[in-house]
């Protein structure tokens, strides 16, 4: 019985996403959907039991406490899904073919293989696309129809869905879920440096890294004309330790001693607590940014993806350059005006922040309510 003397039931989820690969931003989705849907139990008298697929099922289950499958094992698959009382696919960049023609087919075939067992499925706020091998457009609009409830992260995940035949009122539209992950009780959230102090995510993106080498440029120059400190934070390890250092390597000597990086980093609310720390944080990691807009730290986007675009035009922002169009001198103006200017950015945008933080949980709400009305007679 619950507090309130409800009884409460017991629902077995499985969750599937891109669990377990030391991608700060993916795991803070696993970390961020894992305690809304813990909240919104609790307030309904039912206790969520997760089962996540991940690729390191071990780590996984130590570091969230919960049940992990194997991911790429068939039968650790099979068993989880079929003993399970639903499926949830998300969040993150699932369904897209940019990174590889496997990624769609993967992620689908989950689904089918839960819908296959009679499951309920839920796609939980998803960024869709770009899918540019078309025929895989009927695959995901048959899938997506039989999902209990579908939400997405953007509304151009919502018009890409509609273009492949799925009807608008099917889909909502809701903020990713890591824009509701809370610091870890007890964090501190003040940067207690006398000094301004800026974080920095960077990732490798063109093969001459000529984005790096701009923004390194542009560093230079802030680093010039101000007294701020720069801390790197890779989120994807190892290889943003890698581009973070590359970024440090093009760093003026005489700056060095102003320049951290703070590697080794992989619990989400442990990355969150040293963005939050910041007093200005520069992304090229999607995730990196809704940490900063979370914890109402202001930020400058760098954009390699349109994801990162339709973010920042969530909070009513662009980004100060694109990975194709990296200007340094751009760059340096763009992070020196926001430092002049983070009490007013704060003001500006805490209303839309806190509206999206509270939408965060929507996707989870309406898991809860399914298992909710199927208790009735």
């Amino acid at each position: 019985m619950g507090q309130t003397g409800q009884t409460i039931r017991s629902v077995k989820v499985v969750l599937s996403g891109y669990y377990g690969f030391d991608n700060s931003g993916d795991e803070a989705v696993l970390q961020s959907i894992l305690l809304a849907l813990k909240e919104q139990g609790e307030k309904h008298g039912i206790h969520f039991e997760p089962t996540v697929l991940s690729i390191d099922p071990e780590k996984t289950s130590r570091t969230y406490g919960v049940k992990a499958a194997h991911r790429m094992k068939p039968g650790a698959v099979l068993g989880a899904i079929r003993g399970a009382d639903a499926l949830i696919s998300g969040g993150g960049s699932l369904l897209q073919d940019a990174t590889s023609s496997k990624t769609i087919p993967y992620y689908l075939a989950i689904l089918k293989l839960a819908q296959w067992f009679g499951k309920p499925t839920f796609i939980y706020s998803q960024g869709i696309g770009p899918v540019h091998r078309r025929f895989f457009d009927p695959w995901i609009r048959g899938t997506f129809a039989k999902c209990r409830y579908v939400s997405v992260r953007d509304i151009e995940s919502a018009n890409l869905l509609q273009s492949m035949g799925l009807p608008k009122d099917r889909v909502q539209v809701v903020p990713d879920p890591v824009m509701g992950l809370p610091l870890k009780e007890g964090a501190a959230a003040v940067n207690r440096e006398s000094d301004p102090v800026v974080g920095i995510s960077v990732r490798f993106w063109n093969e001459d890294r000529s984005e790096l080498a701009a923004l390194a440029l542009g560093l230079n120059a802030v680093l010039a004309r101000s007294s701020v400190k720069l801390n790197f934070l890779p989120f994807h390890l190892p290889s943003d330790d890698l581009a973070s250092q590359y970024v440090v390597n093009a760093i003026d000597p005489k700056f060095k001693q102003r320049v951290s990086i703070s590697g080794g980093i992989t619990h989400p609310q442990d990355m969150l607590a040293e963005v939050s720390r910041c007093d200005l944080l520069i992304g090229m990691r999607l995730h990196s940014l809704i940490y900063a807009a979370s914890q109402c730290v202001p930020l400058v986007g760098i954009s390699y993806d349109p994801k990162i675009d339709q973010f920042l035009g969530r909070i009513g922002m662009k980004a100060a350059a694109t990975t194709q169009s990296a200007e340094s001198e751009s760059i340096a103006r763009h992070i020196l005006t926001m430092l002049e200017q983070t009490e007013a950015w704060k003001r500006e945008k805490q209303p839309a922040i806190e509206r999206l933080k509270a939408e965060a949980q929507l996707p989870a709400r309406h898991v809860t309510q399914f298992f909710k009305q199927s208790d009735k007679p």
